[in-house]
């Protein structure tokens, strides 16, 4: 009797393994398995720079809200990583760290923060912060006609 030669079955052919619904084969490429995150999501690590950042532009609206919420109503804010190269005509020398858009029809107020020049000028965090809530406070005195020192009468007191 000759020895049988093992020939592996085809899967989804009788006798041969059945595929799970669903189930994505992923390629082990060296057999160490299917690596994970780094980091778990509960550590603040987990999270990356630009969502830190747009944390930071939140924190600094959710300030001025407690102010000027009537005034904010509708106001949209956004955070971009850098400006276009185009700059505004009234715009002269320098990088804009934000711009404030007035209300057109059909578009509401807009306030964009950007975020690489922002990052720049800052050394640590904290000062990310104050430059961060500077820029917001500007862009929303701009936009409502006032000084940054009334929008904002804590604005040098490094809070």
């Amino acid at each position: 009797m000759a020895p049988r030669r093992h020939v592996p079955a085809v899967p989804g052919t009788p006798g041969g393994p059945v595929p799970r619904v669903g189930a994505v084969r992923r390629r082990d490429r060296r057999g160490r398995g299917i690596r994970g995150p780094l980091l778990p999501p509960t550590l603040p690590a987990h999270r990356t720079r630009a969502e830190r950042f747009d944390d930071l532009v939140l924190d600094s609206v959710e300030r001025l809200e407690a102010r000027w919420g009537k005034y904010l109503d509708g106001v949209e804010f956004a955070v971009e990583d850098v400006p276009p190269s185009d700059p505004a005509p009234w715009e002269s020398g320098g990088v804009p760290l934000g711009r404030s858009f007035p209300s057109q029809p059909g578009l509401p107020p807009r306030i964009v923060v950007y975020r690489r020049p922002v990052e720049s000028r800052s050394v640590d965090a904290d000062e990310l912060a104050d430059v961060v809530h500077e820029v917001v406070v500007e862009q929303v005195a701009h936009l409502l006609g006032r000084s940054p020192e009334e929008v904002d009468p804590e604005l040098g007191d490094g809070r």
